[in-house]
């Protein structure tokens, strides 16, 4: 919502799962094994389906840790539909409370447990309007030695120009 997404069909989404990618494949030749996410919509569940891309090529785990039990229950059917997809294909599924939503401590609680079992984390964010995600990052920057990377809207920038780059018809445009 935050990015102006509101339809998973809209063509950013190819840019941002680029650009998750790009990041992934650095992270994972300097030895990343496990992604964990909460499968929250959006990002999260975008990152998901690109660890399952990479998965072809590279020896790496996926972990979905929600806060609490039935997270999708209120949303967009397509998107209820897709999660459950993903909990069956994920190599790790365990909500931190084994109960539906009682309250936001069930969110903090999940970042916490977030960090508390990575060995750091990769945000998408833009520091001028950083949005829920600068809960999280607050919380991972508390911690001693714990490495936080950023994809920002300059790296989306990038991927946006390198895929145009990828097409044929963009460099027919200066013949």
């Amino acid at each position: 919502m935050e990015m102006n997404i509101f339809n998973e069909n809209d063509e950013k989404i190819k840019f941002v799962k680029r650009a998750i990618e790009k990041r992934l494949r650095q992270l994972i030749e300097e030895g990343l094994e496990w992604i964990l996410i909460s499968g929250q919509m959006g990002v999260e569940m975008w990152t998901a389906e690109v660890v399952l891309d990479l998965k072809d090529k590279y020896n790496i785990n996926l972990a979905i840790v929600p806060p609490f039990l039935n997270q999708a229950k209120r949303w967009p059917e397509a998107l209820q539909f897709k999660y459950e997809e993903l909990l069956v294909v994920a190599d790790f599924y365990e909500p931190i409370y084994q109960e539906e939503y009682k309250g936001p401590y069930q969110f903090q609680a999940k970042d916490l447990w977030l960090i508390d079992k990575s060995d750091g984390c990769l945000l998408l964010i833009d520091d001028e309007y950083p949005g829920s995600v600068e809960y999280f990052r607050q919380k991972a920057q508390a911690v001693e030695n714990y490495p936080i990377y950023t994809i920002t809207p300059f790296d989306l920038e990038d991927v946006v120009l390198e895929m145009q780059m990828e097409d044929p018809a963009y460099w027919n445009n200066f013949s």
